[in-house]
């Protein structure tokens, strides 16, 4: 796994559920303000990326992702890739 394997499995987890399109999802890309993603979203999204790779994340953790590079950022050191 490398930074590139995480951030194509964040901007896939957004195609589908968000219906965005792929040239959208940038590493500076905010997740509610230029998404529109609720709670729920992020949500999906964390346990997704727990389930990938076998990392926990903190309700505390979780709340301090804002962008997709912070998404991926935090897999890479969680992950230790």
């Amino acid at each position: 796994m490398n930074r590139d394997d995480v951030m194509d499995l964040v901007r896939t987890h957004l195609v589908a559920e968000l219906e965005l399109s792929p040239d959208q999802i940038k590493p500076e890309a905010r997740f509610k303000e230029d998404f529109d993603a609720d709670s729920l979203d992020l949500y999906e999204l964390v346990m997704e990326l727990e389930d990938q790779y076998g990392i926990s994340v903190s309700e505390q953790e979780a709340s301090e992702i804002k962008t997709v590079g912070d998404a991926v950022d935090f897999v890479v050191a969680k992950a230790g890739a």
